[in-house]
């Protein structure tokens, strides 16, 4: 079984996923980093070349081929919640820990990242993260097992959470 982390954007998935590595001495599989490899280059310039549409085609072939596998920790991009066979594919193998943070908290974290294309393109990044927040929360829900909240803790604190359940269900 696969342990899967989802959520937005800034709410601490790759770097809970390396610490829940090295914790439960298994891999880690970044979605974003294998949609990267795929493409041939940044997301940032995938998006701005050929758009939302194909980067979520990438994602949802990396989903399939990932989410067959066993034994890993996927950290999965903030939008995989977009598309439905995403979540049956990673559900299959995997148990879901969705982190969530508030609006607050992630534009905090992560401010004007320019690695991070907008999502709505004209927003202000405040209004952006609230605007798809709220639209992707009850996909959030629908997908994971469990959920854990990440505002105000620490990064071992979070791990140490997700291990810990982990060891329950896996």
């Amino acid at each position: 079984m696969n342990l899967v982390l989802v959520g937005y954007r800034g709410t601490g998935k790759s770097v809970i996923a390396r610490r829940l590595g090295r914790m439960l001495n298994r891999p880690v599989v970044s979605l974003d980093a294998e949609i990267v490899r795929l493409a041939g280059q940044p997301i940032p310039a995938l998006v701005a070349e050929r758009g939302w549409d194909h980067f979520r085609d990438l994602e949802e072939q990396i989903c399939r081929r990932v989410g067959a596998q066993d034994g890993q920790i996927l950290d999965c991009g903030g939008g995989v919640v977009e598309r439905k066979p995403n979540a049956a594919a990673l559900r299959e193998h995997g148990h879901v820990f969705w982190l969530r943070a508030t609006p607050a908290t992630i534009v905090a974290r992560i401010g004007d990242d320019g690695n991070r294309p907008s999502l709505t393109g004209g927003k202000s990044f405040t209004e952006e993260v609230s605007e798809v927040l709220q639209r992707r929360t009850p996909l959030y829900q629908a997908m994971a097992h469990e959920a854990i909240d990440t505002d105000g803790r620490t990064r071992d604190d979070i791990a140490a959470e997700i291990a810990r359940r982990w060891r329950s269900v896996g």
